[in-house]
Formats: structure tokens, sequence, C-alpha cells
């Protein structure tokens, strides 16, 4: 009987053992916390692109963050999670448990120039961007496997914005050190963009 207990007892201690280090690897997941400010956003083009918009992970699980991203059946992005589709808004997802109503997702609202970024706006459910629409009434349509990522066919309503502009504000973010020479026709494009955005003036 001896030797039938034995592994047995070995087993359930090694179970235990393992049990208690998910639970501590867990416990501190929870308890860390992301400092972030103005400094933390940069050139756009420096995150990793995929489809259109860019990643990053602020923890270094940037594989992490890109196996959700090129994920067809979608995922819940790690902590650290960086997503960005213009350089004026950005999505930063916290630890687990730092805000169920947003799925821990944090919005910000930026103010680029040459000089960096700086934080017009952040918070959770109340950010509200430069055409006036709230990112969390946005976001939170997109269907659960997609973890608030707004995408084509995700569930959410579309942005007021082509997919050509987009890519142009992408290649005229002025925090990038090098940023390509626009044509005549991208210049009226984006001339008309900032005039809209002013109020037609």
């Amino acid at each position: 009987m001896r030797l039938t207990i034995k592994p047995l007892i070995s087993s359930l201690i090694l179970s235990l053992t393992a049990g208690l280090s998910t639970a501590a690897a867990a416990s501190e997941s929870a308890n860390q916390t992301l400092e972030i400010s103005a400094e933390t956003f940069d050139c756009i083009r420096d995150m990793t692109p995929v489809r259109g918009f860019y990643v990053d992970n602020l923890m270094g699980d940037l594989d992490a963050t890109l196996a959700v991203a090129n994920s067809p059946d979608g995922g819940v992005y790690p902590p650290g999670s960086v997503v960005q589709l213009v350089p004026g808004e950005v999505m930063v997802k916290h630890p687990e448990g730092f805000s169920r109503a947003t799925r821990d997702w944090e919005f910000f609202e930026l103010d680029v120039s040459p000089a960096g970024s700086s934080i017009r706006n952040r918070g959770f459910v109340d950010v509200v961007n430069r055409f006036g629409g709230n990112c969390f009434a946005c976001h939170v349509q997109a269907k659960p496997q997609w973890d608030m990522i707004c995408e084509t066919n995700h569930g959410c309503e579309p942005i007021p914005l082509t997919r050509d502009i987009l890519l142009l504000l992408q290649k005229t973010d002025p925090r990038c050190d090098e940023n390509p020479t626009l044509t005549a026709e991208e210049t009226g494009k984006l001339k008309a963009l900032q005039q809209s955005l002013q109020g037609g003036t």
C-alpha cells in the first residue's frame, strides 16, 4: 500500500503547488498597474501594423497582443495592449479588473505635434472624440469575441473616415521623424478634413 500512496501524495503536492503558482501569477498580474503619460505615445508607425491599424504592448508582451489581433476568431487582448487607428486616438488595455464596464480598456484622445503628444482627454465610458462620438459607445457595439475592437463586420457602426483618409492620417503623424511627401490630391484631402474639424472655417 505504501508504494501506491506515496506517488499519490506526491502527485497531490505537485498539483497543489502548481495551483498556488498559477494563483500567485494571476494575483501578481492583477496587482500590476500601467504608468501612462503623454510620453507613452509616439509615432504611430513605430508600432506594429495589423490590417490598417497598429498595435503594441506596454508590458513587453507584443507577441500575445499580435496573437489576438491576428486571430480569425478574436480573443481577449492581454494587459498592456495598445491599439491605435489614427494618431489622435488610442486604446490601452489595463490589467484584469481595472474597469469592468470597458473590459479594462482605457480610451485616450491626443493632441499630436512635432514636439510629441499631449493628452486632451482620457477615461473609460465618457471620452468623446473630435467628431463628437463617445469612444465607449462605439466600441461596446463590437461582438464579444472581438474584445471591443472595431473592424469591418465586428458589429460597430462605421466611422466617418474613409480608408484613404485613415492612411493619410497615419503617414502624416507629426511625431514621426520622416513622413512621405504628399501629392496635391492628398494635401487637398487633408486640408478638407482639417476644415471639417474646425466647423468648415
